[in-house]
């Protein structure tokens, strides 16, 4: 299978030229995008930057400060809703697509499935968000299918637990929490009995930094009695979810996103993601699980295809590009999971994580180079990375709920600035982006297609050169990484620079590495950096070290073909 490369994409945000930028700023105030914004030659300019999928974020219709009870769809209460906007977390109809998102409000899932039709015919595929634990407090769906049964319709409020509720109550207690429940509105909002909220907060009462949006979703495990699991008979939030996801699968996507997947019982994934396969063979499962004693669980057990590599490669690879640890540290990453290493998604940005060149993190997209470096070329696992990265995007921001936090929020209606200007009113021309954004994304563009088109680095294996690259005058563990890639007669070898400074560095190649590919080793060869083109005299050989310059904060990836 091809090395998928994954380009996210907050999709209200992409499209928003409107600019005004007042902070809490409502729909009419700031604009908002839509999915018609993603245009053949928006979709096209995706595609050339090397992605083979789009992830869309945001397209099940979620709860929201907006009002649009003029097209059937209920208001929800401000109290319990994050932003003008609303998160895209808290799924208010699993069954419908967000209307903000739309032209034209009752054509919204016509729009979406034209929107699938055109990224199809651009080339690319279309993942969206699956977000199975919880759902937002005023859940409703008004579009299902004939037939579907609403969660909570059959619930038995008067039980805290039950198998086959979709819901946990607290019977006789209202919802309360440590904010104004009020707000804006004419009457407080009310929910009794109360219901445990998202992040796993088992009683009727949420915090102001709880996700108390959301309502938890029942997959048959009683928490209060020591997570006792009762999965037989099958829970009822399992069946309903299963045509959830057919539903979403029968639309022509190609994979699902699954929002903290390590909150719901793997036994559940394992249950359902077959059931799903065995109508769509080829749609991808992408968990979102932080704790790496579970990965393979999820893996093995649940039948995910890819994980996100968070609690391990972002966060070293985050720490060394700050300072905070040595790159030598990297080669820990891959040796923990190296039995499933195909199956990891890595990364440096999503919706989630403060972006790179905030003041957060690196201070600037540049010094975010090394990295990405590493994270697209170490394994044959997925890379991703998220609108704007590319360009530098720094999500300094102050736009409402969000708060200038470094990352690109995802409450609010906003203007992401170096993309509109990107998009350039759907020309993008280029115009209107600084030598310094264009070289950026030039990086990103050329080492993103390397990932699908380059064999060694599609299909290959890895080698870490670390453990004969001690610290010398002629290279530093601590700021250096290098390994090859090697498939067939073509060897890789890649240098990650996390200095500020460029260096000269001299690499040892093991005689193991040259038995163990069949390497005819070579004192003196060509070879091509595949990042710039240029050609280098260098030697490839267990006896004379490499000689390699290496570019500030970047890297190089010598390609070396031996006959």
């Amino acid at each position: 299978m091809q090395k998928p490369i994954i380009y996210q994409v907050f999709t209200r945000l992409f499209g928003n030229d409107y600019g005004a930028n007042i902070k809490n700023g409502d729909r009419s105030q700031n604009g908002c995008g839509t999915m018609a914004d993603f245009t053949p030659r928006a979709l096209n300019e995706i595609r050339k930057l090397g992605a083979t999928y789009i992830w869309y974020t945001g397209i099940i219709e979620h709860a929201t400060q907006t009002d649009f009870s003029a097209f059937g769809i209920p208001r929800d209460h401000h109290a319990v809703v994050k932003g003008k906007a609303g998160s895209a977390y808290a799924i208010k109809d699993y069954y419908d697509v967000d209307p903000d998102l739309a032209m034209s409000v009752p054509a919204r899932m016509k729009e979406f499935e034209a929107l699938v039709q055109r990224t199809h015919q651009a080339d690319l595929k279309v993942i969206i968000d699956f977000v199975p634990n919880h759902v937002a407090r005023q859940y409703h769906s008004d579009a299902a299918p004939e037939g579907a049964e609403d969660l909570g319709a059959g619930d038995d409020a008067t039980l805290h637990f039950s198998a086959q509720n979709n819901f946990y109550y607290f019977p006789g207690e209202s919802f309360h929490a440590d904010f104004d429940l009020q707000q804006d509105e004419a009457e407080p909002y009310m929910e009794k009995p109360a219901r445990a909220t998202g992040n796993d907060v088992f009683s009727s009462y949420a915090g102001h930094n709880d996700w108390y949006e959301t309502v938890k979703l029942n997959y048959g495990v009683d928490y209060t009695g020591g997570r006792v699991c009762h999965f037989d008979p099958i829970p009822s939030t399992w069946k309903k979810m299963l045509n959830i996801l057919l539903f979403w699968a029968g639309k022509g996507i190609d994979g699902f996103r699954c929002d903290m997947a390590e909150m719901v019982p793997a036994e559940f994934w394992g249950w359902v993601i077959p059931q799903v396969k065995a109508q769509h063979p080829d749609i991808l499962f992408i968990a979102e699980v932080y704790n790496p004693a579970e990965y393979r669980r999820y893996i093995q057990e649940g039948h995910f295809d890819y994980l996100y590599d968070k609690v391990g490669l972002y966060d070293t690879l985050r720490a060394v590009t700050c300072g905070y640890a040595n790159a030598d540290n990297i080669t820990g990453c891959w040796q923990s999971v190296d039995d499933i290493r195909a199956h990891m998604l890595s990364f440096l940005e999503n919706h989630d994580e403060q972006r790179v060149a905030s003041d957060f993190y690196a201070g600037n997209g540049e010094r975010g180079r090394a990295a990405m470096l590493v994270a697209a070329t170490l394994s044959t696992g997925p890379v991703m990375i998220y609108f704007g990265q590319e360009l530098g995007e720094r999500g300094m921001d102050e736009e409402g709920f969000s708060g200038r936090d470094g990352r690109t929020t995802i409450f609010d209606y906003w203007t992401v600035n170096t993309i509109s200007r990107w998009r350039d009113k759907g020309h993008f021309s280029g115009k209107q982006l600084t030598p310094q954004e264009v070289e950026l994304q030039t990086f990103y563009s050329t080492l993103l297609h390397l990932c699908t088109e380059e064999k060694a680095m599609a299909q290959g294996e890895s080698f870490d050169l670390m453990y004969v690259n001690p610290h010398t005058s002629a290279f530093n563990p601590h700021k250096q990484y290098t390994f090859l890639r090697h498939e067939g007669k073509e060897t890789l070898l890649i240098v990650a620079n996390f200095d500020d400074q460029p260096v000269t560095v001299d690499i040892n190649i093991p005689e193991h590495a040259f038995e163990l590919y069949k390497i005819r080793p070579q004192k003196r060869i060509q070879a091509i950096d595949l990042l710039t083109g240029k050609s280098h005299t260098t030697s490839l050989s267990p006896e004379k070290p490499s000689h390699v310059e290496v570019p500030a904060n970047s890297g190089v990836i010598l390609k070396m073909v031996t006959k």
